[in-house]
């Protein structure tokens, strides 16, 4: 089937924002669907030939794309998760990778009867495990922020040093015996790494300066740091290839930590563009794929990739992480989780048909090898990170937590029955005595500032699936629903109404700056508190097959407010609000805030559907 080069490019952007929806959609791993859209759109229906369609063009396409990926990387790696991890990366980074590679080179050799040249090469391929399968996969699996930073950051510097590792191997067997000496190549490229290093470094300097001092108006700020890591990358490149990996990496790293006004911005428009990038680079690489390749292998190949998986990664890991101060729980779910992506395709697919040419005739099978060791990794890793993960507690069993901000005697009240309804819960407050009574009821508690940095430093909300915002001051609850809407949701996102005006009153607070509002009109900080003193309780009330929701209804007090509906054994929590449609069923729990007596009634304020 043959489709004109932007249908193909419009088939890419559609198949691969479609694998991100249902990853989502269905907790599933983005990275295995991307796998599977390209091999049906590729080797299967055919829709797609990424090397016909694109030409020339395929190479230049992805190495932008993977310079671009990595700077996303690097702008999301923050210091402070190196300090709480420092010691295990140093050790994977500095030891693991070197041992990575003698163990990688050594099974290709010994079991994959590979000639010592191509293992040495598959063994340098092997080392790196990046950011483009990573990155999704801790999207998907809600670890904890200390074993999400060890992954993230080996993940990330690992990729380019794996890169430059293949092209001094791969110089060196072009130019054994007639080209400069090995100790001459390797002063050399140390010389083109601090070359690429310092070139991505200034890049960013010379941007938060620009940002700093105002030079750079806002809409032109993230245009010109995308053109910027492009050139970062060429010119690295210029000093040796694939340098520019390493150049964009520490452009991101040092830009990230720079503690720019808006990085906050810069980051979820860069998280955008790399979404886009990761599902059309994967797409392309695995569309391109020869199937028949993969058939040239035998089973001494298929030893040497469960080799890889079993046995060369735990060593590793377990091996250089010695003496760490990482748990063994940590170092099993790192010893585990390696899967190889873009970076690993890329570089293989330069070098193979290069060392072919070269005469070693057994690089032919470095392509459908490491293309098999991306599927399996792929596929073993992304199913399994999330059951390991929990089973190590080291990731969150669900994500229905709420985290309350503003302790309040109503919202401590709220909490304590949360609390006994088994949803995890977290109460942030900057004032200790407002806090005491929630320490005093087990309730688990942070005492400090929520938008602080301290806060995001220490706070675990991985677990945490809503946000109650209930402080008196209107503003700062819209502030703090606005700070967390990008990583909660706007859906799951609640602040206390407004007392002043009403929530359509367009002299209000404009509404995309807000949180959804919270259970009724009536419930704002003063009306609650006032209740809560009048001897008003949160009363929870199961129904059932002979009691139901329109029972419910008509037995419930005036002026009762709906506060939340849990599903079944505590399956989905869902907050009222006025824009809420509910349909309660038989089985689920019913949380209402009602007076002390409770005269006949006719229904429950918050207008809660029949």
């Amino acid at each position: 089937m043959e489709l004109h080069l932007i249908h193909v490019l419009v088939l890419i952007a559609a198949l691969g924002i479609t694998a991100q929806w249902l990853a989502w959609r269905l907790n599933l791993p983005a990275i295995v669907l991307l796998l599977i859209a390209g091999l049906v759109a590729g080797p299967g229906l055919g829709w797609i030939e990424p090397s016909t369609d694109l030409g020339d063009l395929l190479p230049a396409v992805i190495q932008l794309g993977v310079a671009i990926i990595l700077f996303d990387g690097g702008l999301n790696l923050k210091l402070h998760e190196l300090k709480q991890a420092a010691s295990g990366v140093r050790r994977l980074v500095f030891l693991g990778a070197p041992l990575a590679w003698v163990l990688g080179s050594s099974l290709a050799h010994y079991v994959g009867e590979l000639s010592w040249p191509v293992s040495l090469l598959f063994g340098a391929i092997t080392v790196v495990t990046g950011p483009t399968v990573i990155m999704p996969l801790l999207r998907q699996a809600r670890l904890k922020q200390r074993p999400a930073s060890f992954l993230k950051w080996e993940g990330i510097i690992n990729d380019p040093i794996g890169a430059l590792l293949a092209v001094i191997i791969y110089e060196y067997l072009v130019y054994a015996g007639q080209g400069p000496s090995l100790g001459l190549q390797l002063s050399e490229l140390g010389l083109a790494l601090v070359a690429a290093t310092a070139l991505g470094a200034g890049a960013s300097f010379l941007l938060a300066h620009l940002f700093r001092q105002g030079h750079v108006p806002e809409f032109l700020k993230p245009p010109l740091i995308l053109s910027t890591v492009i050139i970062v990358y060429v010119i690295a490149n210029l000093f040796q290839d694939e340098a520019g990996l390493l150049a964009t990496t520490v452009m991101g790293v040092v830009l990230g930590n720079s503690k720019l006004p808006s990085i906050d911005e810069l980051r979820r428009f860069k998280e955008s563009i790399t979404i886009l990038l990761v599902s059309g680079v994967f797409i392309l690489l695995t569309a391109d794929m020869d199937v028949t390749t993969i058939q040239q292998l035998d089973w001494h190949n298929g030893l040497l990739i469960a080799g890889i998986i079993f046995a060369a990664r735990p060593i590793t890991v377990f091996v250089s992480t010695l003496g760490t101060d990482m748990s063994w729980q940590e170092r099993s779910l790192v010893a585990w989780i390696a899967p190889r992506g873009i970076v690993a395709a890329a570089v293989a697919g330069v070098f193979a048909p290069a060392l072919v040419g070269l005469g070693y005739t057994d690089a032919q099978l470095l392509l459908p090898l490491v293309f098999s060791l991306i599927i399996a990794t792929v596929f073993l890793h992304g199913f399994s990170i999330g059951i390991v993960a929990r089973r190590l507690d080291l990731a969150a069993s669900s994500r229905k937590g709420v985290l309350i901000v503003g302790a309040s005697p109503w919202s401590t009240q709220l909490a304590k029955l949360l609390k006994d309804l088994g949803v995890g819960v977290l109460m942030v407050d900057s004032a200790w005595h407002r806090l005491r009574p929630a320490r005093l009821d087990g309730i688990p508690v942070y005492f400090g500032e929520m938008l602080s940095e301290s806060a995001e430093e220490r706070l675990e909300t991985n677990n945490m699936g809503y946000l109650l915002a209930t402080t008196e001051n209107d503003a700062y609850n819209a502030l703090v629903c606005t700070r967390l809407a990008p990583e909660l949701g706007r859906s799951r996102i609640f602040q206390l109404p407004m007392a002043a005006m009403a929530e359509e009153d367009p002299k209000s607070l404009a509404r995309t700056l807000r949180g959804n509002i919270a259970f009724s009109e009536e419930a704002d900080y003063q009306g609650l508190l006032r209740r809560h003193y009048q001897g008003w309780v949160l009363q929870k009330t199961s129904l059932t097959e002979a009691y139901n929701f329109d029972d419910y209804s008509k037995n419930s007090p005036d002026g009762a407010i709906a506060i939340f509906l849990m599903r079944g054994e505590g399956k989905e929590l869902l907050f009222h609000s006025a824009k809420n449609n509910w349909e309660p069923t038989a089985g689920d729990t019913l949380v209402a805030f009602v007076p002390p007596s409770e005269p006949e009634s006719r229904s429950v304020s918050g207008q809660m559907p029949a």
